[in-house]
């Protein structure tokens, strides 16, 4: 209804008004009054209509600025534009409604927490597949997948959901890489459970049953990787050490068969275990190549099978007699043929130790004892010949240790010889006559006397080295019978000495004016080594050690008693 209409109704009424109180007869006051009243209602009326919109437009208002801001916290999350400003600025140049405005908002909202609902789903998959890899890789139980998971809402930015995929793609990554180090660690566990004869499933199965399943569901934790690494480490051992009992039980086997001249038919059950005596660890690739059934049936080859089954090929006619002939005299054959070989290995001991300037001090396997137990037949020579490998081995343990000092030993005594040299060079009045060789004479003078210089830092090193060897095997260390810490020290204290005593004469020349430029250009006399014995002035001498008669324990040391 339009407001022409009102005024036109209420000027009807009152027309009809005015014309009921001329019949009536109503006083003009009470015309008044009566006019008064219906003003009053009516603005009354106005008021309360008015208050009521003003209400509405008050709600309608707060509604406008509620959404806008979930819609500017929704952008906020997202780090996303609102672009409320330029539609505010559109709304007041096209003059829209409040209720035209709350509607363009409330649309704006549900589309944002729409794609909000959609970004959430985002972050709860790639959370949760995170979660999935993680709790794989730490071997937790797998129900924590399919659990709910809570988002913070407050960063629903694709910067941060781009983390988030980052993150997973990094454990994705060291998942495949896992994977692919347990599939490289059950080929490698395959291999060796073939070549060792063992049942790959149930040796699998103990580290963990997911192992012999599909390739997806295999466990990945740290913990079955560090079990399967550790197994495949154990076996590989293994194989390393059986090879090397296999090869040790091989070459005693064929050297039984050049003893005993066995048949070549008699040698081919063996040879596919023959094959293998110079093989290296990757090389050994065939099933049960060394199962424990294997090595116990060579262990069981003893040599009497071998005689044995050579006399098994004989006419079924031989006469008792010659058997028991050709017995004896294989017998005696092979008494001999053992103590040759015992007699070998003895040498090959002693070339060791004469190499390692060890003193081998085992009287009870001397050659004269050895001999004598063989002839006797009071010690088999297989326990003999097993001793003397065993002894060798430790020697070569031993030399291993020694090396490094070995080593600055010999460089310290082809000093010393260098040292002697230039001390009788020095001595020699016609060291400077021009003659045949004598530059060459020259030239070896002047590097001698470079490294005769090296000597003290020399002595000083191998004093540090073999200190620490002792104190980290708690024994002393022995040159040809001898403690060379102690040589190298009375070696410090003489040449100390000799210094001193060089230094005194020069002062005392000095005094006495007697001192010429050629004399005091002469290098310090040092002791001589120990190939020819460290001569010094005060009669202090290093002989050789006469507990070897190898090529260089000529250049071991013993001390005489510098005090008696």
């Amino acid at each position: 209804m339009s407001k022409t209409q009102i005024e036109s109704i209420c000027s009807s009424l009152l027309q009809e008004l005015e014309v009921i109180w001329d019949e009536v007869g109503e006083t003009e006051t009470e015309r008044e009054k009566i006019l008064i009243e219906i003003e009053d209602e009516c603005r009354e009326v106005y008021i309360r209509k008015v208050e009521k919109v003003k209400e509405e437009r008050v709600q309608l208002r707060q509604d406008i600025v509620d959404s806008e801001a979930k819609v500017v916290a929704i952008c906020s999350a997202m780090e996303e534009p609102s672009s409320l400003g330029r539609q505010h600025q559109s709304d007041q140049s096209g003059r829209r409604s409040l209720k035209e405005e709350l509607v363009k908002i409330l649309q704006k909202l549900e589309d944002m927490e729409k794609r909000k609902a959609e970004r959430k789903d985002q972050f709860i998959q790639v959370i949760k597949d995170i979660k999935c890899v993680k709790d794989e890789i730490n071997g937790e139980s797998d129900e924590t997948c399919s659990s709910d998971f809570s988002v913070d809402e407050s960063d629903l930015s694709l910067r941060k959901l781009e983390e988030l995929h980052r993150e997973l793609y990094t454990l994705q990554e060291q998942k495949r890489n896992r994977m692919k180090q347990i599939q490289d660690h059950l080929r490698t566990l395959e291999s060796l459970c073939s070549v060792l004869g063992l049942d790959f499933q149930e040796t699998v199965t103990k580290i963990h049953p997911s192992l012999i399943e599909s390739e997806g569901s295999r466990s990945i934790s740290n913990e079955t990787l560090d079990k399967l690494a550790s197994s495949v480490n154990q076996w590989h051992e293994t194989k390393i050490q059986r090879m090397q009992e296999l090869q040790d039980l091989v070459t005693t086997m064929l050297e039984f068969w050049n003893l005993m001249d066995t048949p070549a038919e008699e040698q081919q059950k063996f040879i596919n275990v023959s094959c293998n005596i110079a093989a290296t660890v990757s090389e050994i690739t065939k099933p049960n190549s060394l199962s424990t059934d294997l090595l116990k049936e060579v262990h069981s080859h003893k040599l009497q099978n071998y005689i044995f089954s050579t006399f098994s090929l004989l006419n079924d006619c031989v006469p008792v007699k010659k058997v028991k002939e050709e017995l004896c005299r294989l017998e005696e054959l092979k008494w001999s043929k053992m103590k040759e070989l015992v007699l070998k290995k003895r040498s090959e001991l002693e070339e060791i130790c004469r190499r390692t300037h060890i003193v081998l001090e085992e009287q009870d396997i001397s050659v004269e004892n050895v001999i004598k137990a063989i002839e006797s037949g009071d010690v088999n020579p297989e326990n003999i010949l097993e001793e003397i490998e065993y002894r060798a081995g430790k020697v070569k343990e031993e030399a291993l240790s020694r090396k490094e000092i070995l080593e600055k030993a010999e460089k310290w005594l082809n000093a010393c010889e260098e040292e002697n040299w230039l001390e009788e060079y020095n001595q020699d009045d016609n060291r400077y006559n021009a003659g045949k060789g004598s530059h060459l004479i020259l030239k070896r003078a002047e590097k001698a006397r470079a490294l005769v210089n090296k000597l003290p830092a020399m002595a000083e090193a191998l004093i540090s080295k073999i200190t620490i060897w002792e104190s980290e095997k708690n024994s002393e260390f022995l040159f040809d019978g001898n403690r060379l810490l102690l040589m190298l020290e009375e070696y410090t204290e003489l040449r100390e000495e000799k210094e001193q005593e060089r230094r005194r004469k020069r002062e005392m020349k000095k005094l006495q004016g007697q001192v010429t430029p050629e004399q005091d250009k002469g290098t310090p006399k040092r002791p001589q080594s120990a190939k020819k014995g460290l001569r010094v002035s005060t009669n202090k001498t290093f002989a050789s050690s006469p507990q070897t008669d190898s090529p260089r324990s000529a250049k071991s040391f013993t001390t005489q008693s510098r005090y008696g």
